[in-house]
């Protein structure tokens, strides 16, 4: 692939276009690897749309906690559609080639739609909190319009600020090397590809993750240690059996989430390796969202329920 590249005032050449190198250390799996990760695009298209469809035409399952499973569920079509698509196309036509204003439009779109579900994360956790903790002030403090407010609130809470992030990282310069050792625009392998010291530039990335995914997670463990507190309380072990059922999807996506995005952002850009890093990727932006459906529908007996009903109306 050509290096396209213009002259700098200052005799440094810049790049204006990246190329993904994605999965090209592998050329003998192409083929395998297109048709692996088209199945996985159709797996968490239908069964996160499943989730939304049921959600909507059940009436039984109207309420808070599945009104926040339908829209994480649309994020997470969303997310995955920033990053699978393009990667499909590459392995496809062999053109790995994405200008830089695809590439950082890719990047803010990523990071914005990432942000939103970690956020949406920890409205689901409170959600479960004053079900759980707060039964008779449930239905005030989660009414419609507030249930409205804060799905709107997550979706637009980190915008600004992985917007402004993106175009700090993109106003750099990227000099001698085009090649993005990644399969999307992710912040760390295109940071590599930056002239200069980027030591400031990394250090902001960590203050917005810990902005926008740190306090997220905090605010989770905060709200599940007092709802682990008020089960252990209730006195029948059927009780507390099914209170932590309704929790027990929730905090596994959480764990799996948080897990792997943090153990990609918060390490030194110094010490990152492209596998690695490839592999961690491919478990947030992928993994994670294809069994979301599975997580949520098959550890749920109301979501069975809702999706038999509808099988048998049909």
């Amino acid at each position: 692939m050509k290096l396209e590249e213009v002259e700098a005032e200052d005799n440094v050449s810049t790049v204006v276009q990246f190329v993904l190198l994605g999965f090209s250390e592998l050329p003998n799996l192409q083929g395998f690897l297109s048709g692996l990760f088209s199945i996985i695009y159709m797996v968490v298209l239908i069964g996160n749309s499943l989730i939304v469809i049921i959600t909507r035409l059940d009436p039984v399952l109207h309420k808070p906690m599945y009104f926040f499973l339908a829209i994480f569920s649309i994020l997470e079509i969303c997310y995955v559609s920033v990053t699978l698509p393009r990667m499909l196309v590459s392995l496809w036509t062999q053109n790995r080639s994405i200008s830089l204003v695809g590439c950082a439009t890719q990047m803010c779109l990523f990071l914005v739609l990432g942000t939103a579900e970690c956020f949406l994360l920890a409205v689901m956790s409170y959600d479960r909190y004053v079900a759980i903790c707060n039964p008779l002030h449930y239905p005030l403090v989660m009414s419609p319009k507030k249930c409205h407010q804060l799905a709107a609130g997550t979706c637009l809470r980190g915008m600004p600020v992985q917007v402004g992030q993106t175009w700090q990282i993109f106003s750099l310069h990227f000099c001698h090397s085009n090649q993005i050792n990644h399969f999307f625009g992710d912040i760390p392998p295109i940071l590599k590809l930056a002239c200069g010291d980027t030591s400031v530039h990394e250090m902001s990335v960590y203050v917005v993750v810990i902005f926008v995914a740190a306090v997220p997670f905090i605010l989770i463990l905060v709200s599940y240690s007092k709802i682990i507190g008020t089960v252990l309380r209730l006195p029948t072990a059927q009780g507390r059996a099914k209170a932590f059922s309704t929790c027990s999807s929730h905090l596994l996506v959480v764990v799996l989430f948080f897990g792997s995005g943090s153990i990609t952002y918060f390490r030194p850009t110094s010490s990152h390796s492209a596998g690695t890093d490839k592999l961690l990727s491919l478990f947030y932006t992928i993994v994670t969202p294809m069994f979301n459906p599975v997580i949520y529908s098959l550890r749920n007996q109301d979501v069975i329920a809702a999706l038999r009903r509808i099988l048998l109306n049909i």
